[in-house]
């Protein structure tokens, strides 16, 4: 049986805001151009897979800034999850366990948890 952990709730909101702005970094991401600054598109053919991109007209200076503080804000969070006090009262030899279980927390409801 898997050990349940008593997340504090301010852990849990961190985690769940990291994934929250994973995803919206992810999908600004897939919709920017391939080039931060303009450039032409290119073929290359002759390599073992075939590589193209169209010509790219750059991010404007709002899209740098939203993925800046995207970036940002993952980082903030990402560094406020794996530094938290909470793993300190966890052993050495589960920490692994309870960051896994953490990552999923969000999919189970808080109740049926503990």
């Amino acid at each position: 049986m898997a050990t349940p952990y008593d997340f504090p709730s301010d852990l849990r909101a961190g985690q769940e805001e990291l994934h929250q702005v994973r995803a919206e970094l992810s999908a600004l991401l897939k919709r920017l151009p391939w080039s931060v600054v303009p450039l032409d598109g290119f073929s290359d053919t002759g390599g073992w897979r075939k590589v193209e991109r169209p010509a790219s007209p750059g991010w404007t200076a709002d899209e740098q800034a939203e993925v800046e503080k995207l970036r940002q804000r993952e980082h903030e969070l990402a560094v406020f999850v794996s530094c938290h006090r909470f793993w300190a009262e966890v052993a050495a030899a589960e920490r692994v366990d309870a960051r896994m279980k953490l990552k999923h927390a969000h999919e189970i409801p808080e109740e049926t948890e503990r």
